[in-house]
């Protein structure tokens, strides 16, 4: 229920990428009751488990799940990276608003304005207006420019096909150049490393699982209607 707090949590199957079970809450006593309900045999033969960042469900996983290996959604990765730029851009506009040069303050805010998606989108996946806009916005602030070019160069990170080995190395050296424009989400890749390169292994994502959460928030918004 938005705005209350009130949350479901689903379970998915990633082979099959259907819903195995929507738990009628996301409290940990509440998931650890309907998977201990799986049986030990059924838990043990688990092979792999693709989580969003949140502790208790690494947690819960290590506890149950013996065998399963955890990996760091890929997606939940990418957003906080893009969080991150959009509270720099967020930033840049507070700053240009102090500015006592008018001139300076209406070139800065014209090029910043209506630019989030322009930034945050995948650059490949942008059309001509939104290509545009970001141009400006990157003309205006350079911290802007360099964060979005290393948001691109992570994501290709993950969208390449090379091998396990590389792809860490490419990570690591990603991180050591990105420290100092992304440090809440270099924080967030030091404590959920293991599970962030587990995704190197398998490729495997949780993306099934957010096609899914769309879809029960649309059924959701058409019973309210009524």
């Amino acid at each position: 229920m938005k705005g209350q707090g009130n949350y479901l949590a689903v379970l998915v199957d990633l082979d099959t990428h259907k819903p195995i079970e929507i738990v009628n809450s996301r409290r940990m006593e509440e998931i650890r009751k309907v998977l201990r309900g799986w049986g030990v045999q059924i838990l043990e033969q688990i092979e792999e488990v693709s989580i969003e960042l949140w502790l208790p469900y690494k947690n819960l996983v290590e506890e149950l799940m013996p065998n399963a290996n955890i990996t760091a959604d890929r997606f939940h990765v990418m957003k906080q990276v893009n969080d991150e730029l959009d509270a720099m851009r967020k930033a840049e506009k507070r700053a240009a608003m102090s500015l006592e040069n008018k001139s300076e303050k209406e070139r800065i805010l014209e090029g910043l304005n209506k630019s989030k998606y322009s930034f945050i989108k995948n650059e490949d996946s942008l059309n001509a207006q939104q290509k545009e806009k970001l141009k400006s916005a990157q003309e205006v602030s350079p911290i802007l420019a360099k964060m979005h070019k290393l948001k691109e160069e992570f994501r290709d990170i993950f969208e390449s096909t090379i091998s396990w080995g590389d792809s860490i190395i490419k990570l690591l050296d990603w991180m050591h150049d990105a420290l100092s424009c992304f440090p809440k989400s270099i924080g967030t890749m030091v404590r959920w490393f293991g599970e962030i390169v587990g995704y190197f292994d398998g490729r495997t994502t949780s993306g099934t699982v957010e096609g899914i959460n769309h879809k029960l928030k649309l059924i959701k918004r058409l019973f309210e209607k009524f």
